[in-house]
């Protein structure tokens, strides 16, 4: 009978050893809508869409699907299976946004959904003033500009956000952004000094908005500009702090 109880007692420990030597569960992946389009003017969209996607994927927190239509914002419902929006491409073709496209962008992230727009994006939509407070600064042309692209060197500003956290200053081959133009009120992460504009400009910045959250990347000229390490950790980190408003490494 002892020997039934030891026997009884061994079983269950080693059940209790096995069922905690089971891997934990893999975290639900981050659902992203990424946004490109015709872009006419010097960019290799596909390309920059591409790479981003591959950028958030091989991290492995995303489920990413990519729209080549922004007119999928016209469909809320379709917009309700997605954590965040990635916004990667100047769209020169559709200068403007049907009317119920527009709400249902603004309304997705008031109502707490991610907003990330990358590079010459936030130069969509120009007469949508709105679409420029949602992107916290806005390329306008013959108001911004750049200078010839060059390697320069991107500074860390604020070390305590999650998506800057650790990170240090880092050289990039890529196009300096300046003269952003708006004054909504954000919180300034990357910076860089540009010799066109003769100002320390904002390159990477977040503000909220209503109950969501946005990041503006203003780096990703195109692929050699996208895959610099740092330039990497910035779209999936922004992306993730955008959708969850963490970041989890």
């Amino acid at each position: 009978m002892r020997s039934l109880k030891v026997m009884a007692l061994v079983a269950m420990i080693a059940l209790v050893f096995c069922l905690g030597a089971q891997p934990a569960a893999k975290p639900t992946p981050i659902k992203v809508l990424l946004i490109t389009g015709d872009d006419v003017s010097a960019h290799p969209w596909r390309e920059m869409s591409e790479t981003t996607r591959e950028i958030l994927v091989n991290s492995g927190k995303f489920d990413v699907k990519i729209s080549e239509d922004p007119l999928i914002l016209e469909s809320a419902t379709a917009l309700k299976n997605y954590d965040a929006i990635v916004f990667t491409i100047y769209s020169a073709k559709l200068t403007e946004l049907p009317g119920q496209a527009q709400e249902n962008l603004l309304n997705y992230v008031k109502e707490g959904k991610g907003f990330f727009v990358q590079h010459l994006a936030s130069a969509s939509f120009p007469k949508w003033e709105e679409f420029g407070k949602l992107c916290g600064r806005k390329w306008v042309m013959g108001a911004s500009g750049h200078g010839p692209r060059a390697v320069f060197q991107a500074n860390i500003v604020d070390k305590q956000h999650p998506i800057t956290a650790g990170l240090a200053d880092f050289e990039v081959d890529d196009e300096l952004y300046a003269k952003l133009q708006g004054d909504a009120k954000i919180q300034v992460l990357v910076t860089a000094d540009s010799d066109w504009s003769k100002k320390t400009e904002p390159l990477v910045f977040v503000q909220n908005y209503g109950k969501g959250r946005v990041v503006h990347n203003a780096f990703g000229h195109d692929r050699k500009a996208l895959m610099t390490p740092n330039v990497q950790k910035i779209i999936a980190r922004g992306t993730e702090w955008a959708a969850t408003g963490k970041v989890t490494e």
